[in-house]
């Protein structure tokens, strides 16, 4: 048989490298020797340098910039085909590697983002592939743009570029941005398709994942309502109801309106860098998964949801390992006929679930594949 492995990263626990080392030895346990294909997934949020770079036969960059909390670290971009910088937003200002003791949407920034783009515009790439989804923030992409040379003032004070800036912001001067910004691709790869304000919004979707209390987010959103209101006034740029404008905390609203970057589909994306559609066309199953599969998944087109609709259009079989299920997740078979199978096997909290993840995801994987042995040779009677 021949079976292709594409999960997503379990955020927070194991990367998609991981959880496909994990899935290819419970089929070697269960069902012995196999074609499998090794395909890290990911949907423009963690893991997708990684996913890039395995796939291009590509490199890393070193580089220092801050993360999310402000610290300055040791960080990294991509290289894919010679020519391309692949920045992920997740590696310096992700959620799943900013302690919970930081994760204040009110304080973090963006900016790291931005001087990992500036660091590569530096090198000589002209082309850029930014991967925003997995962000601890939720700043408007102010912290970003600011490194790369806006100016955000309130009055006279420059601001820095978080998220308690946001309502402080009265004037936007753009003129000192980057000259090579001007011209420079920018493609985004963008896993949500959420407008910057209001219920589908930055903040009021994402802002709880971030550590937002409720006081936080009518802050937030009050914040982000000025900063849009400004651009548009100031420099009549609407950056509120571009599609993606939402995501990562409204960093595709600055990626998008400001900086002319196109935003892309995540998931499909990265399917067709690595080839996706010529490596399951003669495969007999499929097998993807996530941390946590649910209505958001679904509704706005993530990994698990891009490669389902993927399987089901070429009639490949498909099974979905996730580590658990929110509310609205049964919304993946009205995209295709497919098996769920859940990693968490007892009541427990999150954090112990993700201390445990190799382990449970393992026997999720055993009981999967047994029951699939099953279907596949019955027992005589």
């Amino acid at each position: 048989m021949k079976i292709v492995l594409a999960p997503d990263s379990f955020k927070g626990s194991l990367s998609s490298v991981e959880v496909i080392e994990l899935i290819a030895a419970s089929i070697e346990r269960n069902w012995g020797a196999c074609d499998i294909v090794k395909l890290p997934i990911a949907d423009g949020g963690e893991g997708t340098m990684e996913a890039l770079v395995s796939a291009t036969a590509g490199r890393y960059a070193s580089a220092t910039a801050m993360n999310a909390s402000g610290e300055t670290v040791d960080a990294c971009y991509g290289v894919i085909n010679g020519d391309t910088a692949v920045v992920e937003f997740a590696s310096i200002a992700g959620l799943a590697n900013t302690p919970r003791e930081f994760q204040n949407p009110l304080k973090t920034s963006s900016r790291g983002v931005g001087e990992l783009i500036k660091k590569a515009l530096a090198d000589g790439y002209t082309k850029l592939l930014i991967g925003i989804g997995g962000s601890a923030t939720n700043d408007g992409g102010m912290g970003l743009l600011s490194a790369l040379g806006a100016h955000f003032f309130a009055g006279d004070e420059l601001l820095f570029g978080r998220g308690e800036d946001l309502g402080r912001v009265t004037r936007i001067e753009l003129s000192s941005l980057l000259p090579e910004l001007k011209t420079a691709e920018i493609r985004v790869i963008c896993d949500v398709t959420n407008p910057l304000l209001g219920e589908d919004g930055a903040t009021r979707i994402y802002g709880p994942q971030k550590g937002a209390s409720a006081e936080m987010l009518e802050r937030l959103e009050a914040g982000m309502e000025n900063y849009a209101r400004v651009f548009a006034r100031q420099l009549g740029i609407n950056i509120a109801t571009l599609p993606g404008a939402g995501a990562a905390g409204g960093a595709g609203a600055a990626f998008g309106g400001v900086l002319g970057a196109r935003l892309y589909p995540g998931i499909d994306t990265v399917l067709d860098a690595v080839g996706f559609d010529a490596l399951i066309a003669d495969a007999d199953l499929v097998v993807t998964g996530e941390g946590r599969l649910d209505g958001q998944s679904v509704r706005f087109g993530k990994g698990v949801a891009g490669i389902a609709r993927r399987c089901k259009e070429r009639n490949v079989p498909l099974a979905i390992l996730v580590g658990s299920l929110g509310e609205g997740w049964e919304g993946i078979h009205d995209i295709a006929d497919c098996s769920v199978m859940t990693a968490v096997n007892r009541p427990m909290d999150i954090e112990q679930a993700m201390n445990e993840a190799e382990r449970l995801i393992s026997q999720a994987a055993d009981r999967m594949f047994r029951f699939m042995r099953l279907l596949l040779h019955p027992i005589d009677p």
